[in-house]
């Protein structure tokens, strides 16, 4: 049928899809344009790794890395249990986006490089370098950060050490199941948790049985939760003769056989989608003794403290991440005849998230810092690390979800679609609360702490000690702490540790942040001058100096 005129004038008018009052795309965009972390970078003593943290930064946010990132998640690992002639081989098949990720990662240092690094500020600067790449995607985190904390377990058995940990401390990234000595570097992972027990490990009924070699033991049993089933060696908890122990088990032997490792399947997660976590059944495996038998948890503390410090460096990069994403779109976006940066309302709900997340940079590179300096033998920094990493790995951790709500929200509905990257965010954040122990397992072993290591009550004070008399606030926050331990219970373990948290991250910033964001967040989470959601700064607060020091390029 030919067209009227009509019909060919109606056709013809102006576009119905013409869109506008959109925020152009993010990336390219420099994620190492963070004022607080570039300035506690400095200050822990890393500042020797700004040039390359900068140059990294800009990577991370390239067009690129976001595009790995995005891929990698939507095209999840798949689990591979035989080959096709029937054989078995428990192989996991990722994405090229997921190798091009950790390539960078390891190539970077983020894994256990600075376990071989003499300089002073090594491990912030890794810390410090998570914060810039986890702007990226979290999934790959996982194996980088199991690979840096295996080294101090590992070097309970010197001999072992000797042999892995040069190829755990490389910087080459090299998938794929073969012998590990003859690779040019290694990843490590772990196996824990049991279904019957979860956090409670004492309670593992994986069985080690010795051999007539030394040193060798043979495992049964299955672990609940494993991720990264891919890495080359594993450090596992099963029950010796002498009791719990720490084993160091291979995917591949020295003899190039496949060492029993069984994966039942993959689970399915609510966010972490990227990186495979699995339950892996042992019948027979060969494994090797770390550490003496009947001390598997104290073997394996250390990486445990490892671990809780990368949680909370990942939940920070999070935050960050986020915080990047919804101040992007509101310099964008109008409603009612302005910027929506400029509007009160949002203008507060921003610089409030703004606050959270330079405390918990804040806070992350104070950890890190400690954590370097107790390596090199800092008697103080390690007691003030013991206690300190459990309060930010509870708090910080907690954070995140309500976080990264509120900034999803930033977005509207634009939020809330798949394709703006926010509900990855926000799908992500609740795991760093249970990973390594969830709230109740951290607020219990910061009581544990504080019970039987008397130094490290003593050294958090020592630490508080050093804003004394900046902000009445902040001194009568330090008063309540002190009277608050004595009374301190099982009941009442997440008050004292939230308060811990707030008192610590509050000390920080009033040392070293400018005065409005110190101000700010001393009359909030001290004085109470708040509200229960983000966006409930009082009248008073310095909102447009906060935006825009947050910001990357200024407001």
């Amino acid at each position: 049928m030919v067209p009227t005129s009509e019909e060919q004038r109606v056709n013809t008018g102006p576009a119905t899809h013409e869109v506008t009052n959109q925020a152009p795309p993010l990336a390219p965009y420099d994620a190492s344009d963070d004022t607080a972390l570039l300035e506690g970078l400095r200050r822990e003593g890393a500042g020797w790794a700004e040039e390359e943290l900068r140059r990294l930064g800009r990577q991370a946010g390239s067009v690129q890395a976001q595009e790995w990132a995005e891929l990698a998640n939507r095209h999840e690992p798949e689990l591979r249990t035989h080959d096709r002639y029937g054989n078995r081989v428990d192989e996991v098949e990722f994405h090229p986006s997921w190798h091009h990720l950790m390539r960078t990662a390891i190539a970077e240092g983020l894994a256990a490089s600075p376990w071989a690094d003499d300089r002073p500020g090594a491990h912030v600067a890794r810390s410090a370098g998570g914060l810039v790449w986890g702007h990226t995607e979290a999934g790959h985190g996982c194996p980088t950060s199991m690979t840096y904390a295996a080294v101090p377990a590992l070097r309970r058995q010197p001999e072992l050490a000797k042999v892995y940990e040069p190829l755990l401390t490389s910087r080459e990234y090299e998938p794929g199941l073969r012998v590990p000595s003859e690779k040019r570097g290694l990843l490590a992972g772990m196996g824990m948790t049991e279904k019957q027990g979860g956090s409670d490990v004492r309670t593992n009924t994986t069985t080690a049985t010795p051999t007539a070699e030394p040193g060798v033991y043979t495992l049964r049993g299955h672990k609940w939760f494993t991720s990264a089933p891919m890495c080359d060696v594993f450090l596992v908890l099963a029950q010796a003769p002498g009791g719990l122990s720490c084993f160091l088990v291979p995917r591949v032997l020295p003899d190039g056989t496949r060492n029993t490792f069984r994966i039942q399947r993959l689970k399915d997660k609510l966010g972490n989608r990227s990186n495979a976590s699995s339950e892996p059944e042992f019948d027979g495996t060969v494994a090797w003794l770390v550490g003496p038998e009947g001390q598997g948890v104290k073997t394996i503390i250390e990486m445990v403290n490892c671990t809780r410090l990368d949680c909370v460096m990942m939940s920070a990069a999070l935050m960050r991440k986020s915080l990047v994403e919804a101040g992007h779109h509101v310099r964008h976006r109008s409603a009612f005849g302005a910027r929506l940066v400029d509007q009160p309302a949002m203008r507060n709900v921003l610089a409030d998230l703004a606050l959270e997340s330079e405390a918990a940079t804040t806070l992350t590179l104070r950890l890190a810092g400690a954590a370097d300096r107790a390596i090199r033998g800092d008697a103080g920094e390690s007691a003030f690390r013991r206690i300190a990493t459990a309060v930010g790995k509870y708090w910080v951790t907690k954070r995140g979800p309500a976080f990264t709500a509120e900034a999803l929200e930033c977005l509207g509905g634009n939020g809330y679609v798949e394709d703006s990257g926010m509900p990855r965010h926000y799908r992500e954040a609740p795991l760093l609360s249970i990973w390594e122990g969830s709230g109740n397992v951290n607020a219990l072993d910061v009581l544990r702490a504080l019970s039987r290591e008397p130094g490290t009550a003593e050294a958090l004070f020592a630490e508080l000690a050093l804003a004394r008399g900046a902000d009445a606030r902040l001194d009568a926050a330090v008063t309540r702490l002190k009277n608050r331990l004595p009374e301190a219970s099982q009941t009442t373990a997440r008050r004292l540790v939230e308060q811990t948290a707030l008192t610590l991250q509050a000390s920080l910033l009033v040392r070293h942040a400018p005065p409005a964001v110190a101000d700010a967040f001393c009359a909030t989470r001290l004085g109470g001058d708040w509200g229960y959601a983000f966006g409930t700064l009082p009248e008073a607060a310095d909102l447009g100096t906060i935006v825009e020091r947050a910001l990357p390029g200024g407001d």
